[in-house]
């Protein structure tokens, strides 16, 4: 049976924060069974979008504000016992990054096992857990454990879950059609919201719809990113900060006429993860503009060396396939990721994201390394 359609509002353009034109697109049989069976109501189509704020400097008010933020692994049991030993198996995908949890449901953790899996993602940058029974408002409150629950300004959401973002690549294509050669914006190496002022921490991703071929997610480690840098080299970056910018685009209030304008946050390029302690690199090549203080020929040069090492390095890299009902976990602070679109869109796919924004980014000259603080050769 052929999925059926429900309306679904398309922006024709940009204007007072009004959409402009609704369309329908057709909802994906087994999101539209989880949306239904989660009480989520589809009468007024799907997915929700928020009133767009039109100038830059709306955008950049919405949290432009320091707060504490309250990191769940710093308070877990370092021996995870609760979570792992709950599990019926945990396997670890590679050596540097990415573990999966199997025979746990993420919406029966306890309050201890959630601390666990915090310090879990802190330490693997990416868990992963299959065969999830999860709605979209339990995906939201297993999110508000790790911290302020971003809403995004711009990207649809599940309706009347604010918070719960739609990752459908269908949707996206109505406003920005993918293509081989330029399969868009997921589909480059990245790391969520580095232009907050609390960038992300945990992003979880539930896809209920995959495609049968294709459509994997790859993530690289920036503390190993960060190892593979000589001695010498981590000199020259440790406590260096640069410019980062959001992947929207809004309007200057007092210059209409200058053309799109980003948020811009400035953050050190080597971060200190609060739970473990560890260094971490955190540059990444979609949304880094520049290290603060060199001219630009020496920014450029540094910071495409740097995505470099990240990019390149298979060894500190996980490839994840997925399966229907998957929720991948992981800590944006420590990693860098990027969407296969080797489907082509020929098959649906479809998911649900919810991002819990972490403290602001700090550097501490004397931290260890991973490498280090695992008894590692570092060199």
């Amino acid at each position: 049976m052929a999925p059926s359609a429900i309306e679904v509002p398309i922006d024709a353009g940009i204007k007072d924060f009004v959409v402009q034109k609704k369309d329908t697109l057709p909802l994906p049989a087994a999101a539209r069974a989880r949306l239904e069976k989660a009480g989520i109501d589809l009468s007024n189509g799907y997915p929700e979008r928020p009133a767009k704020p039109l100038y830059l400097d709306d955008a950049t008010n919405i949290r432009n504000v320091d707060r504490e933020h309250v990191e769940a692994g710093a308070r877990a049991d370092k021996s995870k016992s609760a979570l792992l030993g709950a599990a019926k198996e945990v396997i670890h995908l590679t050596a540097h990054i990415g573990t999966e949890i199997v025979g746990l449901q993420l919406k029966d953790l306890t309050e201890q096992q959630k601390d666990e899996l915090g310090l879990l993602i802190s330490e693997r940058s990416v868990v992963f857990f299959r065969d999830q029974d999860l709605t979209p408002q339990q995906q939201k409150k297993l999110g508000e454990h790790y911290g302020e629950i971003e809403v995004h300004p711009q990207v649809p959401h599940v309706p009347g879950v604010p918070g719960v973002n739609i990752i459908w690549p269908a949707l996206q294509a109505t406003e920005r059609k993918a293509s081989f050669r330029q399969p868009g914006g997921a589909s480059r190496w990245h790391s969520d919201l580095v232009h907050e002022k609390h960038p992300a921490g945990i992003t979880h991703l539930h896809n209920d719809t995959i495609p049968s071929i294709g459509g994997d997610t790859l993530w690289a480690s920036g503390y190993a990113a960060y190892s593979k840098l000589s001695p010498e080299f981590r000199k020259i970056i440790d406590g260096r900060k640069a410019i980062y910018f959001s992947a929207h685009t809004y309007i200057d209030r007092n210059d209409p006429n200058a053309g799109p304008q980003r948020i811009e946050r400035i953050h050190p390029i080597v971060r200190v993860h609060p739970a473990t302690g560890w260094k971490s690199l955190y540059v990444n090549r979609a949304m880094t503009k520049s290290i603060v203080g060199l001219d630009k020929a020496e920014s450029d040069l540094i910071l495409n060396y740097l995505y470099d090492v990240y990019e390149s390095n298979v060894d500190i890299q996980v490839r994840f396939k997925w399966t229907p009902r998957t929720s991948a976990l992981w800590d944006n602070r420590i990693t860098i990721h990027n969407a296969s679109w080797d489907y082509e869109g020929t098959e649906p796919r479809h998911g649900t994201r919810v991002t819990s924004l972490a403290e602001k980014p700090y550097f501490v000259a004397d931290a260890p390394t991973r490498r280090e603080a695992l008894g590692l050769a570092d060199d």
